[in-house]
């Protein structure tokens, strides 16, 4: 898929980053840092009458959101990601003066911004240690055996915010059966066999996990059955 024949995100105006080396349709200037499609011809910012706009990049919520609110002509920044075949937001082409009141009203209340994002980290902190002690004590009822400090441990790295583990899975969430084994699984798979080592050896992932299979077997078995030992 290309560029070309992807279309430009629709709504407002548009302006993209050409990966490749373009010139101005009518002034001819070039190679263009950014560019305007006006019927499929590249035309340079002064030429699309937005020469006057300065860059705004992505990455501040508060000040995107305000600039562009105190801005009467703004544009969205956007460049062709090949591999995900898709036009990315870069950031936002706004007036200079706007820009300016934008960042006054972003300074205004920076101080309250960060006490609420604390605030915010705080209560999250929280969630996730109620959360992980949870998952610990699931642990402990399935597989009564396991150490505390290893199920503690394990829990913890499954239910990591943002990590994509089992633990943050809608399942992971209910504390379903099979999300707590798969990341009980996981954990001694890396932790109790030669897995590891043999990835590093160029042994397929497959035929890694069919060789350890016995060996994480037999440690589940332990842990399961150390109640009815006991």
């Amino acid at each position: 898929m290309t560029a070309s024949a992807t279309p430009l995100p629709s709504g407002g105006l548009v302006v993209v980053q050409p990966s490749r080396r373009k010139h101005c349709a009518g002034c001819r200037r070039g190679p263009l840092s950014l560019l305007v499609l006006e019927d499929g011809a590249p035309r340079c910012l002064d030429c699309a009458d937005l020469g006057h706009l300065v860059l705004l990049p992505r990455g501040d919520t508060a000040l995107t959101r305000r600039a562009r609110e105190e801005s009467v002509l703004w544009a969205v920044v956007v460049r062709f990601n090949r591999r995900r075949g898709r036009y990315e937001r870069q950031g936002l082409l706004v007036e200079e003066p706007a820009l300016a009141r934008a960042e006054a009203r972003c300074l205004a209340d920076a101080e309250a911004r960060r006490r609420r994002r604390a605030r915010d980290a705080r209560r999250r902190a929280a969630e996730d240690e109620r959360f992980a002690a949870a998952f610990a004590s699931e642990i402990g009822r399935l597989f009564p055996g396991c150490p505390a400090e290893r199920a503690r441990a394990i829990a913890a790295h499954a239910s990591a915010r943002g990590s994509g583990r089992v633990g943050r899975s809608a399942a992971g969430r209910a504390l379903t059966e099979s999300a707590v084994t798969s990341a009980v699984v996981a954990a001694v798979r890396h932790v109790d066999t030669p897995y590891d080592q043999l990835l590093m050896n160029g042994v397929p992932r497959y035929e890694a996990r069919r060789w350890i299979a016995p060996a994480v077997a037999g440690v589940l078995r332990g842990w399961a059955r150390a109640a009815d030992a006991g």
